[in-house]
């Protein structure tokens, strides 16, 4: 950590839990098979999961695309409880090491991420202790609110120039490979926990 003046964090995997699974398992119940095989390949020979996380596509949007594919009359609420199934949760103690972290580092968030799973975790995850999302980070990067996903270079080029940051004083925390490479690229330091890792000792 020496150098190091500014964090980024990615939210899912690394402050959230993922539970892809459970998101399956919950449409399946709702009497949809392969929604994730359907929701990847077919709408328009494009991830329709990706065009709702690039902003590109509204929620509702979203919510009728699936309908159609998954030929079910499935309600709005329907929907969104089961996409929510995917976000696990935020362990109390990651929340009160941001709030920590934010008094010592420069700290963002850079996130591929959709409006509903957003608006979610905004209420359900950093609504804690009387504290909102923008109290956890000095700037908040969403993917779907800037129409650019990792690892396109684009949103790294964004981040550095619009938080007017140095790569070389930056940690990026992402659990993907490829997010980590393409920051790397610019200079930025990275690590990439495993799965469920609790890296607080990096900061220790």
């Amino acid at each position: 950590m020496d150098g190091i003046k500014n964090l980024i964090f990615d939210f899912g995997g690394v402050i959230i839990n993922i539970a892809r699974s459970r998101c399956v398992e919950a449409f399946e119940q709702l009497g949809v098979a392969d929604v994730g095989e359907k929701i990847s390949n077919s709408y328009k020979s494009k991830n329709l999961f990706k065009l709702l996380e690039a902003g590109l596509i509204s929620a509702e949007e979203f919510r009728d695309d699936v309908r159609l594919l998954t030929q079910q009359q499935l309600d709005d609420k329907q929907i969104d409880s089961a996409w929510i199934k995917m976000l696990d949760g935020v362990a109390p103690y990651k929340l009160d090491l941001l709030l920590e972290l934010r008094k010592r580092y420069n700290t963002m968030l850079l996130s591929n991420t959709n409006v509903i799973h957003w608006e979610w975790a905004e209420k359900n995850c950093f609504s804690y202790k009387g504290y909102q999302a923008s109290n956890f980070f000095n700037k908040i990067y969403l993917s779907y609110e800037l129409h650019l996903q990792k690892p396109d270079p684009e949103i790294y080029k964004y981040v550095l120039q619009d938080a007017a940051i140095v790569p070389e004083e930056t940690l990026f925390i992402d659990d993907t490979t490829l997010n980590c490479r393409a920051a790397e690229a610019f200079g930025i330091h990275t690590y990439m926990p495993d799965p469920h890792e609790d890296w607080s000792h990096l900061f220790k």
